[in-house]
């Protein structure tokens, strides 16, 4: 029985990557992964049997230490958060939404801003003032720049060592991002589609591919995101600042909305928590109690 990484899933196929020789093993899931309704992910530690040359049978899937539904990956180190200054324009309630499930699944993330040639000096001024919120919460933020190489040495040094997945908006570069940091890579990449001010999505599955002396994820753009499995009592956890303050309100379990000797809507007041993530939390705080039970 041999031992690997899944650094591939497609179309009913998962491909290994040995441990012991760092070949690579095409292989289907054993039937009893299906009744205990267990799909194999990539980036899953499993035991594998070897057949037929380089074919096999995944026989066991090792403990996961987190795992994201979209894109559907496992045992993640960083999350790579890409967002664009500019084509689309970078917004604050989105990045807040993809913060939100990163920081449930214990996944560090790193914000990198694409696109900042095209800024004017007013523009960066004012997108700078905004990362600032972020740095100071304490999240690192990267800013990246085709045209000038901007940031490449930077986060290349983030991948070393480290599982990545890179998530974000289709059409904020995260295809060309990599094409940069590995030419040899040769990801196809779309240019964005001005009529609907989106890019057309060109990753269909994902694959963890070295890069920097790390292994990334390239995945699906997408627009939103849910929060599935997040429970409105624990929403507070998952904004850092948020969460530090709540240990100075009065009521245990304070959702800090009308409740009265609320830390948090003090510090608020006083400036020490940013008003527009303030506003995001209470935002995703009543899309979660209005959200449908699923039976």
């Amino acid at each position: 029985m041999a031992e690997g990484k899944i650094i591939k899933a497609l179309s009913g196929f998962y491909y290994v990557k040995n441990r012991e020789d760092g070949e690579i093993y095409q292989c289907r899931g054993r039937g009893v992964f299906r009744k205990r309704k267990i799909t194999p992910l990539v980036g899953d530690h499993v035991e594998f049997q070897k057949e037929n040359g380089r074919e096999g049978y995944i026989l066991d899937i090792g403990e996961r230490k987190n795992e994201l539904v979209r894109p559907p990956i496992a045992n993640v180190d960083q999350a790579v958060l890409v967002f664009s200054a500019k084509e689309p324009a970078f917004h604050t309630l989105l990045l807040d939404r993809f913060l939100v499930p990163i920081e449930k699944n214990l996944i560090r993330p790193l914000i990198l801003i694409t696109k900042c040639d095209l800024l004017g000096a007013d523009e960066k001024e004012k997108l700078l003032g905004t990362l600032a919120v972020y740095r100071q919460i304490g999240y690192p933020v990267i800013l990246s720049s085709a045209k000038a190489g901007e940031g490449a040495d930077a986060l290349l040094s983030a991948l070393k060592g480290k599982i990545t997945v890179f998530c974000g908006q289709s059409g904020v570069g995260k295809t060309s991002i990599l094409n940069r940091l590995d030419p040899a890579l040769g990801l196809k990449t779309n240019e964005i589609s001005t009529h609907l001010g989106r890019g057309k999505h060109t990753t269909r599955h994902v694959e963890l591919l070295p890069v920097g002396g790390g292994l990334v994820a390239d995945t699906p753009g997408f627009s939103s995101l849910d929060f599935a499995g997040v429970e409105f009592t624990e929403l507070g956890a998952y904004f850092p600042e948020i969460s530090e303050k709540s240990a100075g309100c009065k009521f245990r379990g304070c959702l800090h909305e009308n409740e009265p000797h609320c830390a948090v809507k003090a510090a608020l007041a006083e400036g020490e928590i940013a008003s527009f993530r303030y506003s995001h939390y209470i935002q995703f705080l009543q899309e979660i109690k209005n959200r449908k039970p699923r039976y």
